[in-house]
């Protein structure tokens, strides 16, 4: 059971203590992503995660920085998203002070040294290029654009090579006094490591800590008309699509049932459209969906990789999977084994220190409150069919469509007329 205390500056620490493990996950969770910035500072969250592993006054260089943890067979990363960034590290249960003293060097002394800002502008530069020369990676970034038009929402995490290229270091540097405060971070222990020695542990490292800024808020998501067709013409073998509709946030309590209906869309080889499209049609080798929860919005995609020839065929196949959950009920077995199969992947994964740490730090840094697994298993097994039709009535619509296309397409009417059908 997940155990909270918040210290005299603001800082919020949540833990789980698995006494079974070896070893101690930690996840140090901001309250800074690609939704907080305008667009003349795009990417700069993601370009201050970088920085923070180039080296600290204490550890130099990011060899010194990485050394610590994989010295002891431990793993250490981060990641931004559009919310929040988050950094981690795994190690054996003996070397748990380590790996917060590292992590919290990174948060507080990190050097942002000049030429280590150049090198990883140069970096990331090149992780951009990467994204845009992968046609499975351009098309997400195509149908966020579509989905959350005009809205920083609809940006690149990383941002655009010319808003990278514009970032100096004083602006990295008031950015990350402006959102890295500490009623602004939450970190989240678990693994074999008492709640005590955990909170002792970080007032020691952090419980003199005092926000030097003022974090802003961000711009509020509304919806508002826009394109919902983007193609992108490549010379390559295969078409790449995402489709996309509204989905919920992660405060509406229909978000259980819109997982579960992404469920019996997408995930697993067992699913409708894996059976369609791929095993009953042969269309696509490669097919699936994923629900994405935000503060006040939220979608639903299916991405697949086609023949370019079969490409109307199979938005038909998709497209009509979404028509049948309009209009026919769920069958109950059908429901109760995506339920299962939700639960049983949930406890699989909470097996593991990190994803621990990372479950209930991220509910934390968004929501406040941490529900336990036996809540959300509840809240799995209040779904119903009634509830997955109504959810498909309202957002399964054609007009609700937008669709993102790369490869060497030709004819868009077609494609066009799927999102009128």
């Amino acid at each position: 059971m997940s155990q909270k205390t918040t210290l005299d500056n603001g800082l919020r620490i949540v833990t789980e203590h698995m006494p079974h493990t070896r070893s101690a996950s930690i996840c140090i969770f901001v309250k800074a992503g690609s939704r907080y910035e305008s667009n003349a500072f795009g990417g700069i969250s993601h370009f201050v995660e970088h920085m923070l592993f180039r080296g600290t006054e204490k550890r130099p260089t990011s060899g010194e920085i990485s050394a610590e943890i994989e010295g002891v067979g431990g793993s250490l990363n981060a990641a931004t998203d559009r919310e929040t960034t988050v950094y981690w590290c795994k190690v054996p249960q003996p070397h748990f002070r380590r790996g917060l003293d590292v992590l919290c060097d990174m948060l507080t002394a990190s050097r942002f040294d000049p030429d280590d800002v150049e090198k990883e502008r140069t970096v990331i530069i090149e992780e951009i290029n990467m994204s845009y020369d992968a046609p499975s990676s351009k098309v997400g970034l195509l149908i966020d654009e579509l989905v959350w038009h005009g809205h920083p929402l609809g940006r690149d995490i990383a941002g655009t090579k010319k808003s990278v290229g514009k970032l100096t270091r004083p602006a990295l540097v008031s950015y990350m006094t402006q959102r890295y405060r500490p009623t602004g971070v939450v970190i989240s222990i678990a693994g074999n490591v008492t709640h005590n020695e955990a909170v002792m542990a970080v007032k020691q490292r952090l419980g003199r800590w005092k926000a030097l800024g003022q974090g802003k808020g961000f711009l509020p998501y509304v919806a508002k008309p826009g394109r919902r067709l983007k193609v992108e013409r490549r010379d390559i073998e295969q078409t790449h699509l995402c489709l996309s509709v509204p989905g919920l946030s992660s405060f509406d309590p229909r978000r259980y049932a819109l997982d579960i209906m992404n469920v019996l869309l997408g995930e697993g080889m067992s699913s409708r459209l894996f059976t369609r499209v791929r095993d009953e049609l042969g269309l696509a080798y490669s097919i699936s969906s994923f629900t994405e929860h935000l503060y006040d919005t939220g979608t639903l995609t299916i991405y697949a990789g086609v023949d370019t020839s079969k490409l109307t065929l199979a938005l038909e196949a998709i497209t009509g999977e979404l028509t049948r959950l309009r209009y026919e009920m769920v069958p109950k077995a059908e429901l109760t084994k995506a339920k299962e199969l939700a639960k049983g992947r949930l406890l699989l994964r909470l097996e593991d220190s990190r994803s621990v740490a990372g479950w209930q730090g991220a509910q934390e840094i968004s929501k406040d409150v941490i529900l336990t697994i036996d809540e959300v298993v509840t809240q799995i097994e209040s779904v119903t069919t009634d509830s997955l039709r109504q959810l498909a009535a309202e957002y399964f619509k054609p007009e609700h469509y937008r669709l993102a296309v790369v490869g060497p397409v030709k004819e868009l009417n077609r494609l066009n007329g799927v999102l009128r059908e």
